[in-house]
């Protein structure tokens, strides 16, 4: 070999050692429910994420960097989030855009926050997540959407003006969201002096809820509010009207997916729920909205917070200038970052500053804002 190549040789490997010899790729780990109860969700979180990435690499990526999507699958099932976490920290992925369920994101934040790396939740709500993350100096946790705790405050004064002098009950599927939500509804319906006639938690994962129905039929009960996902409260809205029982039922962000409609039949009519202002509508979306249309998949619930997240991530890495998990935190905390959905901002602890809620009902078979 001649010493001239050789050196060549040599001089290339190193810029390769460096990083500098090619454009790297960036790893977003997108960690959810994809198969299960609640796979609808995950399958947004999926086209979300990869759209986005889609997007950023068609216009030269982060620093020239590509952005590659690998998804991960948890089930909403803490223990599986759990050995989904360790997984992601074991083939060095430093960047995670997820979970969605709280019972997951909680649990595996801490695997992630012993490890550096970025984990940015989209759809988890549960305060804990941020709270416990602050408490114990967690920086690289934070979350894409709003608190169950801002939540709440919004929606127990909505409660009160339309439906204070009505039987009120208040149940929950005992998760670390359904309960976490129905509790924030709780405190802020008896802060503002409205009393529930009965506040419990239901068995998740049942197939019959006869026996729930015919509780809230005995007690005359007007108005559920529920925390949980659109399975449970499906198959009670499905087996409350087949007794002829009619209730109004309100509840949180999990009921924005279209097999809500699917599981409660007749049932689904007139339900409400809350959930962020929809960005479908909005000048911020129009290119995503092209992209979805490419694909034949209809950008509901959580999927524009999904395509969101990986848009803060790169922005975060694309201004501090390197792909460092705790170096991106920090800027994100500094910087307005311009999103699918507007522009976003964090808070110290890592959560979305000022969230913003709407209420929508079901109707036809699909949901649109309640004109108020």
């Amino acid at each position: 070999m001649k010493k001239g190549y050789a050196l060549h040789l040599s001089a290339l490997a190193l810029l390769a050692g460096t990083g500098l010899a090619r454009a790297e790729e960036i790893r977003i780990a997108v960690a959810g429910p994809m198969t299960g109860a609640v796979a609808s969700i995950g399958e947004q979180l999926k086209n979300g994420a990869e759209l986005a990435a889609q997007a950023i690499n068609n216009k030269g990526g982060v620093n020239g960097n590509t952005i590659k999507i690998v998804v991960y699958d948890d089930a909403c099932d803490p223990k599986q989030a759990v050995a989904v976490a360790n997984r992601i920290v074991a083939e060095g992925i430093k960047f995670v855009d997820g979970h969605a369920c709280s019972g997951s994101s909680i649990p595996a934040s801490e695997v992630y926050a012993e490890a550096d790396v970025l984990m940015m939740s989209p759809a988890s709500s549960n305060p804990a997540m941020t709270d416990k993350a602050a408490e114990q100096g967690w920086s690289t946790i934070m979350r894409l959407y709003g608190r169950d705790d801002a939540q709440g405050k919004f929606i127990g004064p909505w409660i009160k003006q339309h439906y204070g002098t009505k039987k009120i009950a208040i149940l929950h599927d005992k998760s670390a969201y359904g309960k976490g939500l129905a509790d924030v509804v709780k405190a802020s319906l008896n802060a503002a002096g409205v009393k529930e006639v009965i506040y419990e938690g239901i068995n998740a994962g049942e197939k019959d809820y006869t026996a729930v129905v015919n509780r809230l039929k005995s007690l005359g009960v007007e108005f559920l509010y529920f925390g949980g996902y659109h399975t449970e409260a499906g198959l009670i809205m499905r087996q409350a009207a087949d007794q002829n029982y009619k209730f109004q039922l309100m509840m949180g962000d999990s009921l924005a997916t279209p097999e809500y409609a699917s599981v409660a039949g007749p049932g689904a009519e007139g339900t409400l729920f809350t959930f962020p202002p929809d960005a479908r509508g909005s000048d911020t979306a129009k290119e995503a909205l092209a992209q979805f249309k490419q694909i034949g998949f209809e950008p509901e619930g959580f999927t524009l917070f999904s395509y969101a997240t990986v848009q803060a991530i790169a922005g975060g890495i694309a201004k501090a200038g390197k792909a460092d998990p705790k170096a991106v935190a920090k800027t994100l905390r500094e910087i307005t970052v311009d999103t699918v959905i507007g522009p976003v901002s964090f808070d110290q602890k890592g959560d979305i500053k000022d969230p913003r809620y709407d209420i929508n009902i079901w109707k036809g078979g699909t949901y649109s804002k309640l004109s108020q």
